[in-house]
């Protein structure tokens, strides 16, 4: 599992992170709501280990081993992905070649591609002149063959038009070992059981709650978690009264 325990985290002088408490178990998906600058990116670039986001207190704990000063690559090595929300352009390395990096030259990297519809992209620098959905899909393919065990997934719906929205949040849910518009909670129960795949997603629309079922929903305000909850009654609540009451409840 995740488990992070009194985290406290500083962007140069200020402190970004307060005192937070998370826990995610084999199987589980969460998302994750907030306000821009609330600090919900500065959360999953700590848990991805960027050196810039310094702790300054609490810990971080992956699969039994604490990961709070490791690198970013240990805890890639380890089982921990990231999808960006704007991930660079990159010249000079072909996407065909980031894929067959992340896969560790385990997979066929074409079948993984024409899944994605980005098998006419393999061949191009990394996003470059990519549109929002093409960038989305080559972040999901990327991940997709890492196949880590803790995916962070940072706005997935940002930017991509509405031909791409149901292949995007499909993905995920194949990611995340889920059915792909399930709601029923005693099938997703079920599933639970057989299911070892993490996730932790950050949305600001809540379209990504149209194609993944999540099973807890938290408020990330002024870097500090703010509320516990349904993923679908957190946004209800947000859609209608904006992060006001989110803020009131305890942790």
């Amino acid at each position: 599992m995740l488990q992070i325990t009194d985290l406290q985290v500083k962007l140069g002088d200020k402190e970004i992170l307060k005192h937070i408490n998370l826990k995610i178990r084999p199987g589980e998906t969460h998302v994750l709501f907030g306000p821009n600058g609330s600090g919900k990116t500065s959360l999953l670039m700590t848990i991805m280990g960027y050196p810039q986001y310094r702790i300054t207190g609490g810990k971080i704990l992956f699969k039994g081993e604490d990961i709070t000063h490791m690198t970013v690559d240990e805890r890639a090595k380890l089982g921990i992905g990231m999808s960006y929300q704007r991930p660079p352009t990159i010249h000079g390395v072909k996407t065909r070649q980031m894929v067959e990096i992340c896969a560790g030259g385990k997979i066929d990297v074409e079948p993984l591609a024409k899944r994605m519809n980005l098998s006419e992209l393999l061949d191009r620098d990394i996003n470059d002149g990519f549109s929002g959905g093409e960038i989305k899909c080559s972040e999901l393919l990327q991940l997709s063959a890492q196949n880590p065990d803790l995916f962070l997934f940072d706005e997935p719906e940002s930017g991509v038009d509405l031909e791409n929205i149901s292949l995007v949040g499909n993905t995920i849910c194949q990611l995340l070992q889920r059915d792909f518009r399930v709601n029923s909670q005693k099938t997703q129960k079920n599933r639970h059981k057989e299911r070892k795949k993490m996730g932790l997603i950050i949305t600001h629309t809540g379209f990504i709650l149209d194609y993944v079922t999540a099973d807890k929903g938290q408020v990330l305000y002024n870097g500090i978690l703010k509320c516990t909850s349904h993923p679908r009654e957190i946004f209800k609540t947000i859609s209608s009264v904006g992060y006001k009451e989110c803020v009131k409840c305890a942790t």
